[in-house]
């Protein structure tokens, strides 16, 4: 019987006290170095062993402790989410994994150069995958397939946000880049791929991203604390809007020249209203450990199938390598070097992070399941190193002694 979420004490999950209280000291000794608040969610064979929140929503009053259901800035988890969706579309025969984006964003074909392009960390300085050549790169040719690998060819980043005109004039201009390596030949981590994938799956489902995740994803989830825009009061759908107050705050951004609580952080995100496929999201470690616990079930959760076992099988196993960089559609594979899983998750693991310090992690060896849910980018965006080493850290604390 697929497993539903539910609490229960360590020895019931197979999960060692002793190694919780190790991830337990980890994130107490980060809370105010690495970031400010966090909350650390663990579950094995459904049972959830540990749900505990660190830390303050309000470091400089300490008015307000972090709670278990306080809300995140997902950042790049929020491609896991879109991925879902879109596979949705997949699966009920609207779009075909291998077929080009072209057939359903007409501007995304022609031929484009190859380029160097901005480094997201280093104002300034420019990013060369692959030496400039005066040979063309086909858009026609990319599918769908290499969009969810990170192989397309397209760049990690644009500063896309700088463009007058919006959500439309950043998906047009996505939609031109040019390329920073020709397509299938690496993997390279790409923003833009999910920029495009957004506007894909709003055409082809004929309403917004954020309507149609709510209504094949999130609803059928029963996740009514996971959506974009947290604090507007203006919706059609069901949700529980939350107080700004139980929102983690992230940086004092520079470019909107304010700190952020229930504002995306991702400046391209925030420039097309907060709702991307790459970045927009907002949850509750719990509602990230459904979507988790989705997919260690094959596709189903709380009796509602959402994915075939196939498309799961298919979504978690290797699609693409290169260098240390492994993935699937959407899920990023555990590397075989320095995986911000740790050493001892299984070969077989699966999960994402993203850039304000969130993290799922699944090993479907060990039925378990790790979120870990941080606000690092509160101190800037310099501690990457840190943010990396914490949550090694808790991931091996967890799953050191853990029998397969």
């Amino acid at each position: 019987m697929p497993a539903t979420l539910a609490y229960g004490p360590p020895a019931a999950a197979g999960l060692s006290p002793a190694s919780l209280a190790a991830a337990n000291r980890a994130l107490q000794e980060a809370m105010g170095v690495v970031c400010p608040a966090a909350v650390l969610l663990v579950a094995r064979h459904g049972v959830v062993a540990w749900h505990r929140a660190y830390g303050w929503l309000d470091p400089e009053t300490r008015l307000q402790p972090t709670r278990r259901d306080s809300i995140f800035d997902l950042a790049s988890v929020t491609k896991l989410f879109a991925t879902t969706a879109f596979m949705t579309l997949v699966e009920a025969g609207r779009v075909a994994l291998d077929q080009p984006v072209a057939e359903v964003l007409p501007t995304f074909r022609g031929p484009r150069p190859i380029a160097a392009y901005e480094d997201p960390l280093n104002p300034g300085a420019m990013i060369e995958v692959v030496p400039a050549t005066s040979e063309l790169v086909e858009a026609g040719q990319v599918t769908f397939r290499q969009l969810l690998t990170h192989t397309s060819g397209l760049p990690a980043w644009k500063p896309l946000y700088r463009l007058p005109g919006g959500r439309e004039a950043i998906f047009a201009a996505a939609a031109q880049v040019p390329f920073a390596y020709p397509p299938g030949q690496r993997v390279l981590y790409s923003d833009l791929g999910l920029i495009l994938l957004t506007t894909a799956i709003e055409r082809l489902a004929g309403e917004p991203l954020d309507a149609y995740l709510r209504r094949a994803v999130l609803k059928p989830l029963g996740l009514s604390e996971t959506h974009y825009r947290p604090t507007s009061a203006s919706s059609a759908y069901p949700l529980r809007r939350r107080p700004s107050a139980d929102i983690a705050p992230t940086e004092l951004c520079a470019w909107r020249g304010r700190r952020l609580r229930g504002e995306v952080h991702d400046e391209n995100a925030a420039a097309m209203g907060g709702v991307s496929g790459h970045a927009g999201l907002f949850a509750t470690a719990w509602e990230v450990a459904v979507l988790g616990q989705l997919y260690l079930n094959g596709g189903v959760y709380a009796g509602r199938r959402l994915l075939a076992p196939a498309t799961v099988a298919a979504m978690t196993s290797e699609q693409a390598a290169f260098a240390d960089e492994r993935r699937g559609l959407g899920w990023m594979l555990k590397s075989l070097q320095a995986s911000s899983a740790g050493r001892y998750f299984s070969p077989r693991s699966y999960g994402h992070t993203g850039f304000t310090g969130t993290s799922l992690w699944v090993d479907p060896e060990r039925e378990l399941l790790v979120v870990l849910l941080t606000n690092r980018v509160y101190y800037g965006r310099s501690n990457a190193a840190e943010i990396l080493t914490l949550r090694q850290a808790v991931h091996e604390a967890v799953s050191r002694d853990l029998e397969v």
